[in-house]
């Protein structure tokens, strides 16, 4: 899990999920998921009196059978009431932010069923907390960007209203993202693609903070 610190308090700092929502290989999340995550630490928001770190959370990093908990999610109030160790580990996880930006691709018009998943076997962990979405594909990902924070929106998270579409530079462009390729993203320089971009990221990003301590955040 790697993290960037940003911000310009010496307030206990908003701990923010950087999503990677793939788990195929080869996947080019990783990087659009470090673009985004380069963009939002060289744009700071006018927000950013409210310090924040950024972590980057693999779902590769935290497997996870399909969803096999008893009991609903929304009815556990004490982590010990989980019956899987898996459980309960993601749930710490989880736990430990404030704040998640999911960084999705879109498959055959919806978002990875392994993302789904992953948010289906918590509720409370998500309750009130704030979160953006940045999709990705071939047009930019718009119908897994709506379904996802539709979903979102479903475990009560306070979800930044406009996600953020990044649409691949052509036909070769989606053949280079789809075998794990270099797409030569840069999101501190501001140069290549997607620069065009950065600026939505950086609004939806000062949007998203601006939501913590209001809800679920610090």
């Amino acid at each position: 899990m790697a993290a960037a610190t940003t911000g310009n308090s010496i307030a206990s700092p908003i701990r923010i999920a950087v999503i990677v929502s793939t788990t195929r290989k080869p996947r080019a999340c990783p990087q659009i998921a470090k673009f985004t995550l380069d963009t939002i630490s060289t744009l700071s928001p006018s927000t950013a009196a409210k310090p924040y770190e950024l972590h980057t959370l693999d779902l590769l990093d935290h497997p996870l059978p399909f969803h096999d908990e008893p009991a609903v999610p929304s009815q556990i109030d004490d982590p010990a009431k989980y019956v899987h160790e898996h459980t309960r580990a993601w749930c710490a996880v989880i736990s430990s932010f404030d704040a998640f930006v999911f960084v999705t691709p879109q498959y055959n018009w919806g978002y990875p069923a392994v993302l789904k998943n992953a948010i289906d076997y918590l509720y409370n962990e998500w309750k009130g907390k704030p979160a953006m979405v940045v999709s990705y594909g071939g047009h930019g990902g718009g119908k897994s960007n709506a379904q996802l924070r539709e979903v979102l929106g479903g475990v009560r998270m306070d979800v930044v209203e406009k996600g953020v579409e990044l649409a691949f530079a052509g036909r070769q462009g989606t053949v280079i993202a789809s075998q794990g390729r270099d797409m030569g993203l840069d999101g501190k320089s501001g140069e290549g693609l997607w620069s065009d971009k950065r600026g939505e990221i950086s609004e939806a990003f000062e949007q998203m903070l601006g939501k913590c301590g209001k809800s679920g955040g610090k």
